[in-house]
């Protein structure tokens, strides 16, 4: 079972970003090798934190070296190829897939640019980032492409366009 805890923080608005967040992971999850744990009766849990541009930035420069936003960090907490042995062993029925970080002015500068709504876009990273704690990556074209198949998918599944096309204006 997947279970995701979202905290919101300042200038995210209301909404209904935990239905967004726990359909954007069951579909990126549903879309790898990795769906059983859509089914498994340890919990499965994601953390995805909604955030501000300084946090993600702060998170970054940390984290990574870069020291600017970014639209999506992801921080694995198991390695992609002991996932589906630690959701069947786990002692206690949980399992800690990873965290996930969203920085808010990057999101909406992004959704705006493409045209397409905040929730869209937002859920199109929650996706990306889940299958970053899967061990996903685009380090090299073919993993980029691969990965992408997996997120366009995923985004068709919940009615949401494909967010690689190129807009012709």
């Amino acid at each position: 079972m997947i279970h995701v805890e979202l905290t919101r923080d300042d200038p995210w608005p209301d909404g209904a970003w935990d239905a967004l967040a726990l359909a954007g992971a069951r579909a990126a999850i549903q879309r790898t090798p990795h769906g059983e744990l859509l089914t498994t009766p340890a919990t499965v849990e994601i953390s995805v934190r909604l955030a501000s541009d300084a946090e993600v930035q702060g998170l970054n420069r940390q984290y990574r070296q870069k020291d600017r936003p970014t639209n999506v960090l992801s921080f694995p907490m198991v390695q992609p190829d002991l996932i589906d042995t630690v959701s069947r062993n786990s002692d206690d029925g949980e399992l800690l897939l990873g965290d996930i970080v969203l920085a808010h002015g990057v999101c909406v500068a992004e959704a705006a640019e493409r045209g397409i709504s905040v929730e869209a876009h937002a859920t199109h990273l929650v996706v990306h980032g889940v299958l970053h704690l899967l061990g996903y990556d685009h380090l090299t074209d073919d993993e980029g492409d691969a990965m992408e198949e997996i997120e366009r998918a995923a985004l068709s599944d919940l009615g949401i366009a494909d967010p690689y096309l190129i807009r012709e204006d």
